[in-house]
């Protein structure tokens, strides 16, 4: 989780009700924030909800749904309340109707206050920065990982190793360094260890699985010798014992992708080395990647976009979809309805959400449309798991499109978010999809 362009402050969510026919109906509502870019971020008082409050364009925040159903958002890089850029570290609470500032500073480019390691404190807070990870854990307790920011000393921005949690009132520094640009111990594959680390990285991807731990993989940045790269490398953090095991793929950067054949399991497949990919964790708890800026099967790098499938219990990857090459235009069919043909371009940067029935959803990102034009997209894709089949949802098949964003709080199938990636999104308890910011095209097709 890069240009320096920023975009507005823009929700939209996306209804997915299943309906009585095999489509399902998709309705975008403008909810939140400006249809223009590049706005500061309107703060109030700490802790106090107002409709008047929203945070400043951004992009390459991170975000969490809390056990209430609440959305969450931190940092990335973006406008401040007095309209400068930078590096943020605001935390922020969307209750269904208004923003609070619940955290962090309203300025750029904040240090780490890190205080002791395992110890709350009301005085912590991580640094500006942007490019993280983050997870919801069992009880509703909010984990960040890492990014590209400021540590506890820094006076530049670096690569980030730091795990934090938010208890929902104070910020515990869990693990990892205080300073940038750390490389990864890895100790032994298949073994947890307490000096475990991953290296500082970003734009990594993550998930949860059924059994609350938390799993990260890949990013850029410092591998096990301190090589910086595109890393490959799955890990997972067991909340109750506090340790870090590295869990498949390798300890250096920059490796291809061992493919295998589509859809066959194998101890021996891994993704390539990657960042700015996107992720899902499905009902049975397995782990799902698509696509971002990576190697392929021939060491080639540049937009991929296949889609894999990590079996938590028996150790393996699957090659599920998509190509094993670089820079393949999508396949898009028609609209609402699924084949087996089609696929997502070659992207990076999208966002992702699961809905209530374990199915898979794709929004935008940057990458090669229908034509193999390269750009910012706006399509919504629907992933089928039982099926193996994807749907073109909504949105356009080209690239660079202006948003289409109606009348605030009033749904209408003809909205629809612009162009756009690096963006942040949630499921709510009812199963619809929410998305806020990014890098793209507004309702009059500036670009910020």
């Amino acid at each position: 989780m890069k240009k320096l362009i920023l975009l507005t402050m823009v929700v939209a969510v996306l209804s997915n009700a299943v309906a009585t026919t095999s489509r399902q109906k998709t309705v975008a509502t403008w909810v939140s924030g400006d249809d223009t870019i590049d706005n500061p971020g309107v703060y109030g008082s700490k802790g106090v909800a107002s409709a008047s409050n929203i945070p400043g364009g951004r992009y390459v925040s991170i975000s969490w749904t809390d056990a209430g159903g609440d959305l969450w958002l931190f940092g990335g890089f973006g406008y401040d309340s007095t309209g400068g850029s930078g590096y943020l570290n605001d935390l922020w609470k969307y209750d269904g109707i208004n923003w609070t500032w619940v955290s962090g500073s309203n300025t750029i480019n904040q240090l780490g206050v890190y205080g002791t390691k395992g110890v709350a404190s009301a005085s912590n807070i991580p640094g500006g920065r942007y490019a993280s990870i983050s997870w919801t854990d069992g009880v509703g307790d909010l984990w960040l990982f890492g990014g590209y920011g400021y540590d506890s000393a820094g006076s530049l921005a670096g690569h980030l190793n730091d795990l934090w949690k938010y208890d929902g009132i104070n910020w515990t520094w869990v693990s990892g360094d205080n300073t940038a640009y750390s490389p990864g111990v890895y100790g032994t594959k298949g073994v947890a260890s307490a000096s475990n680390i991953p290296g500082g990285r970003w734009v990594s991807i993550s998930w949860t699985d059924n059994g609350g731990d938390l799993w990260l993989f890949g990013g850029k940045g410092y591998d096990g010798v301190g090589g910086y790269g595109f890393l490959n490398d799955l890990w997972k953090y067991d909340i109750s014992a506090g340790t870090w095991m590295w869990v498949s793929g390798d300890d250096t950067a920059d490796s291809p992708g061992v493919y295998g054949t589509k859809g066959v399991a194998s101890a021996s497949n891994i993704p390539g080395g990657r960042y700015a990919d996107i992720s899902w964790t499905d009902t049975a708890g397995d782990l799902w990647l698509f696509g971002g800026s990576d190697y392929d099967s021939a060491g080639s790098f540049d937009l991929l976009n296949d889609l894999w499938k990590y079996d938590v219990s028996a150790g393996t990857w699957t090659w599920v979809s998509g190509d094993d090459t670089r820079n393949n235009p999508g396949v898009y069919g028609s609209k609402g309805v699924a084949s087996a043909s089609n696929i997502p371009g070659g992207r990076s940067g999208s966002i992702s959400w699961t809905d209530g029935v374990g199915d898979l959803w794709l929004f935008g990102g940057k990458g090669w449309d229908s034509a193999g034009s390269y750009g910012r997209l706006n399509d919504l894709w629907k992933y089928d798991v039982p099926a193996g089949t994807w749907t073109w949802v909504s949105g356009d098949d080209t690239r660079n499109n202006p948003g289409v964003y109606g009348t605030k709080g009033v749904a209408s199938a003809s909205n629809i978010p612009g162009g756009r990636d690096m963006s942040i999104s949630w499921t709510d308890a009812a199963g619809d999809l929410w998305l806020f910011g990014g890098s793209g095209y507004d309702s009059a097709g500036g670009s910020g």
